[in-house]
């Protein structure tokens, strides 16, 4: 109901039976496409439907990989860039629109980027065999940091037009969503989810601590590493497609916690629900609030820093495990 009630919203007005018409004509080899509104299938189907698809998979991802790091960092406080990921695909993104003549899209540096500032974060951390989680967090500490660094450089020596592109991108949006990024990113989510959820028995066992996983068999060095990286993919991917949004990987699995309790076999599924709840929300807010399309980051930080506060002042220590 959600997504159907933000596909109405927006400066031209659309009826719940031109919604049905546009995707059954375009969906259905029985309907021909010339049947429909050629205006009502360009808003619907080639504009707000991939965009709130995309938003689906962008709030889903963030949304498990946030309950994941969590549970793996056994802190409440962990969100999906702690291990440099958001500064690595920043980077990347500059750089691709510093220098567009690059042999890689904008999109493909900052997945990679992504992906390597995690992996130096990981490397920077493993020693002996093991991975201790505050070498891991302390290691993407610095890591980010060092990404960060390298994008403040590459502002400083952008033009004015590719430096506000920058710091567009940066802010996280909607606003060049098409079907080829809902194809390029949904698989890999589903993928990741559906492989988190069916181990998320183990994740139960790794936020009990180490020790305790050893003793019940489970090995915490393997599935840590294979809980990261599917959390890293799902992220990843989804902030080289969108930008960086930010409190949606905290937010929503403490949101989860405080309704369904602590297990993430439930915490998992009703976190991806919650957060792709949560994204069209706030990216039906960033585009019809005004006239100009306003960055969807600037809307999840305005309501998750109150959000937090609120879970500070009202739930004090029981809100964060305590």
């Amino acid at each position: 109901m959600t997504s159907l009630f933000a596909i109405t919203c927006g400066n031209f007005n659309i009826e719940f039976s031109d919604i049905f018409s546009v995707i059954a004509a375009n969906i259905s080899p029985f309907t021909d496409i010339e049947s429909v509104n050629r205006l009502h299938n360009t808003i619907i189907w080639k504009i707000r439907l991939p965009r709130i698809i995309l938003a689906i998979n962008v709030g889903i991802a963030l949304s498990i990989s946030g309950a994941v790091f969590q549970g793996c960092f056994k802190n409440p406080l962990v969100e999906p860039y702690i291990l440099g990921i958001s500064s690595g695909a920043a980077f990347g993104a500059a750089l691709g629109i510093l220098f567009p003549s690059f042999f890689l899209s904008v999109q493909a540096l900052a997945f990679c980027f992504a992906f390597i500032a995690v992996a130096a974060a990981y490397f920077l951390a493993h020693t002996r065999g093991e991975t201790p989680i505050i070498m891991l967090i302390l290691a993407g500490i610095i890591i980010g940091s060092i990404f960060s660094a390298f994008v403040g450089i590459i502002k400083y020596l952008a033009q004015d037009s590719a430096l506000r592109e920058i710091v567009f991108w940066l802010m996280g949006g909607f606003y060049y969503a098409n079907w080829d990024d809902v194809i390029l990113i949904s698989p890999i989510i589903f993928v990741s989810f559906s492989i988190i959820w069916l181990h998320s028995w183990k994740l139960n066992i790794l936020s009990m601590g180490d020790d305790e996983a050893k003793a019940l068999g489970v090995s915490p060095e393997k599935f840590k590493f294979l809980f990261i990286i599917l959390a890293t993919l799902s992220t990843a991917v989804a902030v080289s497609c969108v930008g960086i949004i930010a409190w949606v990987g905290l937010m929503m699995p403490h949101a989860t916690r405080m309704v369904m309790g602590p297990d993430h076999r439930f915490l998992i599924p009703v976190s991806a629900i919650f957060g792709a709840i949560y994204l069209i929300i706030c990216d039906t807010i960033a585009r019809t609030l005004v006239n100009a399309e306003i960055p969807i980051g600037i809307i999840t930080s305005i309501l998750g820093a109150p959000y937090l506060f609120y879970l500070i002042r009202s739930r004090g220590a029981s809100a964060f495990g305590g």
